[in-house]
Parts: structure tokens; sequence; C-alpha cells
């Protein structure tokens, strides 16, 4: 049960209990995913459990008879759940709450519960008692509203299916009509439709040899499936019921006694020949035609036995004592298999499910021999179709396996072209899955392996390989699991080191990965600078008007005159205009089972215009088997991760250019130089920020986790190993470079926006002096020629005074104070966030970039004084919730805070 399925059975719990306090879903979840172990049934002692719970309740018989009616149905969560209830018995705090919990709900569907000891009553609310029809009506809404789920487990999705292809079958492996319509095709009574003509003498008139002959000879009959003239079959009312005879009232009380003794093996035998005709067709699968087929050859010994009786009987040495005598030891066998076929016949067992029930069954008879070595026959007769599917699965990678029986499924829907095209398409997880319902007990522990060694050998299968497995050895069934275990076992590590093998040393893996680095996390500088620097230009056009092929060409002459020229697989890089920018994706992302994800689901991104900044990602050409690892799902949070490195990278650019363009003011004589002065400061101070953020993100957060996954694929033992460390890295990244936490990513974005922002209303003022020093000075009338002094001297009075004129007006006065109050606030208020994640989610990662950007200690006393503050007002009021952090910190930054737009589900734009 993945992870989203049993967090949402969780709060489904919670939300059907009304539990609204306490802990939240995730801690529970959580805590039952660590002690979850996948395919494998908890095995726990019953007896004890069932006797506490009969020792509780009132009705200890009606709790017994349910419970051995579910376990004869094969249910393997039974005990399980038993030994819950067992628990539930020893707390009175949760028998309180349950009870209480029940009496809201049928208050709620119209009516009150009453409990007392172990009597409940259902009323009305007008105080009379509930008819049957309304208890009932009542009990199906509770049903409905307990099952209104619209997530299928994966049990009833496999039931689904099988029954789905069951009818598929049903179609082409139609039984012919006659089969039915001619009733003495069957080796069990038949129901005479007309009664016979003969009216045998009772027998109690016949003397004593007489009705021993006349009662042996009907007991012939009736042990071959064929009515008597004294003994005869009962009609059975349910096809896999009991079989009862009625016998001549009048016959000797001895041999009647005798003649009741041998009956239940003429039962017996009357059972298993309607379950071997029922499960011999084609609907019932491979496991219970070989069933059917062992049980048939028991049979055939029975028959013999009957012959061997009848030739005695024809010579007269046949006695009602001899008789009884010579069924005795087939009596035990005819048992044995009669409640197999009970057994099977309650649970609709198919597949793995009958290898589970025969497999517990001779396991439970350790103290019966002859028995234990006859469900041991059985049990080793019905794996043998199923054990050849599995080792086609184990040893070639192919399924074969017509009737729905065997662990593993194949979807074929799924391709494995997907997987380089759809985000959503996960080939590694859905082509091959396991059923649940189909896994024999004794192959629990290793299901596991089993679907991993078939998907491995399947991959190389698909890479044109031969597969021969060396250990390739015959699976035969036997008590001492370990040696079939050790069977898989050698299967598995033969399909894994190959597959490895293929991906690390003929595809190269590591190689691949180390070119997605230099790329995607911007490992290689000197690339990144000279693709910036030639389509600056281009990206700062809308994304309508971007012509993706001169990307593509610039993108080209990047590659090829830069280190990255050295790389073998720099052809696969491409360029992508995505018509989402990187805070939309993220917030749709991170906004899934939330109450924002409707909001933000409707919005149409292709109706938000964005800049061919904000669209521009990297993909990147992978071919399978390498796409296995390097997926869709991969690349994108590769592109996540560039696309904010890279746009980290263009506000950087654009505070290192307004450095270069405050040299143009040196030469200018400012007569109000302060507040110019303050942009200047003020400049210095994000691009302190922003520099430091992105060596965080650069050289403490990718560098480290790549040298961790470097070192654990050098470790790996299996392509599931390979995946989980190259998901967890990127995880990590992603996480640690805060792009999953919605509160920092607001804040982070924010800081971006306000930079930037900053930066063009500074260029304007620079194109300013751009525009001036293009005036064309002339000389005053009377005087001659200005020489280039001159005219250098007149153009830095005009622009000096303009520029005056410009800085030292409210507005510009205000527009800095504005963008400095607004910038320190939302500085403080990630320095906050983050010293708060790193002591509460002991995220001790994020503490560096707090070191690197309050490294004097500036903002420490603006942060104690807010962190005093807030512990005051949670202590006064436990439901205090902090105000927007921007708001809260401009009142420590000294004044109003000005308005930043708030990047969801869109930041400003890219220039």
């Amino acid at each position: 049960m993945s992870e989203f399925r049993v967090h949402h059975r969780v709060s489904e719990l919670q939300n059907l209990l009304k539990v609204r306090s306490g802990e939240g879903a995730e801690v529970y979840a959580d805590l039952l995913l660590k002690n979850m172990t996948p395919y494998i049934t908890t095995q726990v002692s019953s007896h004890s459990a069932k006797r506490k719970i009969a020792s509780f309740t009132k009705t200890p018989d009606d709790f017994q008879r349910k419970y051995d009616e579910v376990k004869s149905k094969n249910v393997r969560e039974l005990d399980p759940l038993v030994f819950l209830v067992s628990k539930l018995t020893e707390e009175t705090k949760t028998q309180k709450f349950l009870e209480q919990n029940a009496q809201e709900r049928a208050a709620e569907a119209g009516g009150t519960l009453t409990s007392t000891g172990s009597v409940v009553s259902m009323t009305t609310a007008s105080g009379g008692k509930m008819s049957q029809e309304e208890v009932s009506e009542l009990r199906n809404k509770l049903l409905s509203a307990t099952s209104g789920s619209s997530i299928l487990s994966p049990e009833s999705l496999c039931r689904q299916r099988d029954k789905a292809r069951k009818n598929a079958q049903s179609h082409t492996l139609a039984v012919p009509a006659w089969v039915y319509e001619r009733p003495f095709l069957t080796g069990d009574f038949v129901r005479q439709t007309q009664p016979s003509a003969e009216h045998p003498v009772a027998l109690g008139t016949l003397p004593m040899s007489l009705q021993e002959q006349a009662v042996v000879e009907d007991l012939l009959f009736t042990m071959m499936g064929v009515d008597g003239k004294y003994i005869q079959a009962r009609a059975v009312n349910d096809k896999h019921g009991h079989r009862s005879f009625n016998v001549d009232p009048s016959l000797d009380v001895s041999m009647k006694e005798l003649v009741n003794r041998v009956l239940p093996v003429c039962s017996h035998y009357s059972s298993v020949c309607r379950f071997m005709e029922e499960k011999s067709m084609p609907d019932y699968g491979q496991v219970n035609h070989a069933l059917c087929a062992a049980m048939r050859n028991l049979a055939k010994e029975y028959l013999i036995l009957v012959a061997q009786l009848e030739h005695q009987s024809r010579q007269g040495q046949l006695s009602l004592q001899k008789f009884w005598f010579y069924v005795q030891p087939c009596k035990r066998t005819l048992e044995i298999l009669a409640a197999i076929a009970e057994t099977v016949n309650k649970g609709d067992c198919r597949g793995g499910a009958v290898l589970s029930l025969l497999h517990e069954r001779t396991a439970s008879l350790v103290g019966d021999s002859k028995a234990q070595d006859l469900c041991l026959y059985l049990t080793q007769a019905a794996c043998v179709p199923y054990f050849e599917i599995l080792e086609r699965w184990i040893y070639k990678g192919i399924i074969v396996d017509p009737y729905a029986e065997f662990i593993v499924e194949e979807h074929e829907s799924v391709i494995k072209e997907k997987i380089e095209k759809d985000y959503n398409d996960a080939y590694w997880e859905q082509r091959y899955t396991i059923c649940r319902e189909r896994i024999p007990v004794f192959l629990e522990k290793v299901a596991d392996k089993i679907l991993s060694t078939g998907k491995y050998l399947n991959v190389i299968r698909q890479c044109g390989r031969d597969v021969k497995c060396p250990a390739a050895e015959e699976i035969v069934y036997t008590l001492k699991e370990r040696r079939y275990v050790e069977q898989i076992e050698r299967a598995y590590n033969y399909a894994s080191r190959v597959l490895l093998d293929l991906l690390m040393e003929e595809k190269e893996l590591m190689a691949r990965l180390r070119s997605i680095k230099h790329y995607f996390l911007l490992d290689q500088g000197d690339l990144v600078v000279q693709f910036m620097d030639m389509a600056e230009d281009e990206l700062k056009k809308d994304m309508e008007d971007i012509i993706p092929t001169r990307l593509e060409s610039l993108l080209e002459l990047a590659l090829r005159t830069s280190v990255a020229n050295a790389d073998p697989y720099k052809d696969d890089l491409k360029v992508e205009l995505l018509n989402y920018d990187l805070i939309t994706q993220l917030f749709r992302i991170l906004s899934i089972e939330t109450k924002q994800e409707k909001a933000l689901q409707a919005i149409d991104p292709t109706e938000i215009h964005i800049s061919g900044l904000e669209a521009f990602a990297f993909d990147y050409e992978v071919k399978w088997p390498l796409s296995l690892i390097i997926n869709r799902k991969a690349l994108t949070r590769y592109q996540m991760l560039f696309r904010h490195l890279f746009y980290a990278k263009h506000v950087e650019r654009q505070l290192c250019n307004m450095w270069l363009n405050s040299k143009t003011a040196k030469q200018y004589n400012l007569q109000s130089p302060r507040w110019y002065a303050a942009a200047f400061a003020l400049r210095h101070r994000m691009l302190h920020f922003v520099q430091n953020y992105g060596y965080y993100m650069m050289f403490e957060v990718l560098e480290p986790n790549w040298h961790i996954l470097e070192q654990n694929l050098k470790s790996v033992s299996n392509v599931d190993d390979v995946l989980h460390h190259h998901m967890d890295f990127l995880d990590k990244c992603l996480k640690d470079c805060m792009l999953t936490n919605t509160e920092l990513l607001k804040i982070v974005s924010k800081l971006m926006v306000v930079c930037i922002t900053f930066c063009n209303c500074i260029q304007r003022l620079t194109q300013t002096f751009l525009a001036d020093e293009e005036l064309q000075l002339t000389a005053p009338p009377g005087k001659g020629k200005l020489t280039d002094a001159d005219i250098r001297k007149n153009k830095a009075k005009v622009v000096s005074e303009h520029v005056d004129e410009l800085v030292s007006s409210d507005s510009f006065e205000d527009t800095i104070t504005n963008f400095d109050r607004n910038f320190s606030s939302l500085l403080l208020s990630l320095l906050d966030r983050l010293s708060h994640f790193s002591s509460s989610d002991c995220e001790h990662n994020m503490m560096n970039i707090i070191y690197r950007i309050d490294f004097n200690g500036h903002y420490t006393e603006q942060l104690e004084q807010f962190s005093a503050e807030r512990s005051m007002m949670e202590q006064q009021s436990p439901d205090w919730q902090p105000a927007d952090s921007g708001t809260v910190f401009a009142k420590f930054s000294g004044g109003k805070k000005m308005a930043a737009k708030d990047p969801s589900p869109k930041p400003a734009g890219g220039d």
C-alpha cells in the first residue's frame, strides 16, 4: 500500500470517528509505514485472542461461529483483526469512545443506540423500538457512509481484473451446452426425474443373510455414485453441501449401524466428484486443474478398491464386517479430500489462494504422517503449473499466465516509450505489479524478490540480450521453504548483477548523470555565462515571440565554445519552453490534497503571460534502458532545480550590471548623493544575499549530496537501490533548496522579485544618463568651436543637474526607502523561518545560510526581539498565529511594508 493510500485511509478513519483534536493523519501514517512489511501477513496467535473476546462478549457461541465461517473463506487478515479486537477489549477509554461515536452516528441516521452490557437496542426519536426494516435501512445508511471512499485497494483492483479476465475467458473457452444437457456424464448421483417402477421388497422381511447380501450390493453402487435399491441419495440443496442418504428403515439394527459407518465415505466421494467436475472447467485456472488431476488419481485408486470389493462380493466372500474393515483406510483419505474441496469452494479460491490453503493444511498435520503425506502430494501437484509460471518469470522474465493466477501481473497498456514523455508514467512501478491475493503464504517473504527478478530480466530482454540464468533449476514444493527460497535468491542475484552491469558499464550511467549535472545543476559556469550573454536579449521577449530554433542555435554555439565541448553526450541537451513558470509548477505540486488545489488547478497556464526567462528550461534525451533511472519524473526534478538556479543567476547578473552602471555616476558632480548612495548600498545587500544563497545551493546542498550519491552508487547491488538513491538525491536537493516548503518558497521568490524590480528601477535612472550624454552641445554665440574637454564638462554639468533633480525628489526617496524596508522585512522573515525549521524540524543544513547572511550579527537583535514577542503571544494565547511575515518584520525595520507581489501562482516578470 502506497504512502498516499495509507494517509488517505488514516484520514478517512479519523473523519469517520470524528477525531478533530490530537495528532494529524501524517503522524499515524508515518508510524504505520515504518512498521509495515510489504506482502507479508502478520503472524499472530489467534487462540488466546479468541478466548479473550469470547470471555468479553455475552454471545461467545455466535462469535465462534462467525469466526469459523470467515476462516473457512480463507481470509488472511482475520487473525490479525481478531488480535486487534482482543486488544481493544483491554482499552476502556477506547470502548467508551467507540460507543459514543456509534451513538452519535445512529442519532444522525435518525435513531438512538442504547447499550446494556452486550445487548444493543435501536429506538426511534419518538421513543418506540425500531422495526427490523428500519434497522436494516439504518445499517445500509451506515455502511454507505463508511464505504464512501472512491479509492480502490490493490486487492479490489486485482479482483476486478480477475473477474474481467474470467469473463473474457468465458467467451473464448466456452463449455459446450451438451455438457450440461446430458446429466449422466457426471460421476456423482443423478437425480431421477421419473420414479422407478420397481418396488423392492422391504429388507426386514428377508433373512439376515439376504439382507446382508442386498446391503453390500447397494453399498458398492452407492460408493460409485449410483443409487441402490434400499440405499438412495437425497437431493442436495446446495451444490457444495454434504450429501445424506435414505436407508430402508426395516433393515436390521446391527447392519444399519455398519451401513451408517460406511455412508460418510460415499458422501465424501460425492463431494469430491462434484468438486473435480466443477473445478476442471476452464474458468478455474491451472492450479485448480492440477489439484483436480491429483484428486482424480486418488479417486482411481478408490474405484479400484470398489472393483476389488465387488469381485469378492461376486465370489460370496464379502460380508458387511469385511466390507467395513476394507473401507476404513480410505475413509480418512476421502475425508481430507472432501474437507479441502469444501474449503476451496467456500473461499472461491484460485491460484495462490489454493496453494496457501493447501500449505497451511499440510503444515497443520504434523502429528499425522499419513495425512500430511497426502496433503503434501496434493500441494506438490497443485504447485506444478504455478511453479512453471514462476520459473519462466525468474529465469527468463516472461509471464505466461492465461488464468490470472500468478503473483505478478503484467499491464500491457504501460509501454516503455511512455517513460520518456509522460510525467505521471511510472513504468518501473506499473508495468509489473504484485497482486496481494495471489501470493502463496510460503512465498510471501520473497515476493518482492520474485517481482524484481523478472523485471530485471525483462529489461535485459528488451535490450536485445539473450537471458540464460546459470542457476536455472526446477522448483519443487517442499515443507522446507529454504530450498526453493535459495533458488529464487540465486536467480535474483544473477538478474540484478547482469542488469546493473549493463547500466553501469555498457550504458555508462554515471557518465550520463555527470553530464546532466553539468547542465541542469550549473556545474560548468562558463557554459552558463556564455549562453546568458548570447541569449539575454532573446529571453527578455515574451514566450510567444521567441523562436525556439534560435535558442537551439545559441545553445549549440555556447556548447561548442565552452568546456562542455568535451562532453560526449552534449548533443542530447535540448531547449524547452514551458507554458508555466517555476512557481506555478511548484505550487501545483505542493498543493496536492490541500485546500488550494482546486483554485490552482482551475488556472489555465496558457492564460498567464510569461517571459522567455521564466519559460526557459533544459531538456535531455535519454534512451532505453537508461530511461528507467533518468525518467521523466527525475528530469522534471532536474528542471525545477535548473530553473531555480538559472533565475537566481539572472538576478545576480542584474545586480552586477547595476554595479557596472554605477561607475557612470562617479564622473558627475552630484549635489545630493545621499539617496543615490543609499540605493547602491541596498544593491550591495541584495547582491550579498543572492550570491550567498547561490553559494549555499551550489556548494552546501548540491555538491555534498552529489558526493553521497556517487559513493552510494559504487556500492549498490541492484537497480532498485540505484533508483532509490537517485530519487533520494533529487528530493534532498529540492528540499534543502527550499523548493518543497511553500512558506520558504514564497519568501525567497518575493525576495527575487524585489531585487529584479529594484534593478529595473535603477536601470531606468541609468538610461537617463545615457540619454543626456547623447545631447549635442553647441558653443554660445560669439565664441569659437567647443573643445572636447569643454563638451565633456558641459555634458557632466547638464547630467548632474538632471540627476540631482530626480534624486532629490520625494518620489525617489520614498521608492528607495520602500525598497529597503521591503527587502529587509522579507530577509528577516526568511532568517526567522529558517531558524524555526532548523530547530523544530531538525533541518540543520539550513542553518548554514543563516550564518552566511547574518555573518556579523546585524540581524540577530531584531530576530531575538521578534522571537521573544512571539513566545509571549503564544503563552498568552495558544491559538495565536503570526501575521504575514513581511508585515511583522516591517515594524522591526522601522516603517510600513511596501506591497510585494505574491508569487502564487505567478511572480513578476523576469526582467
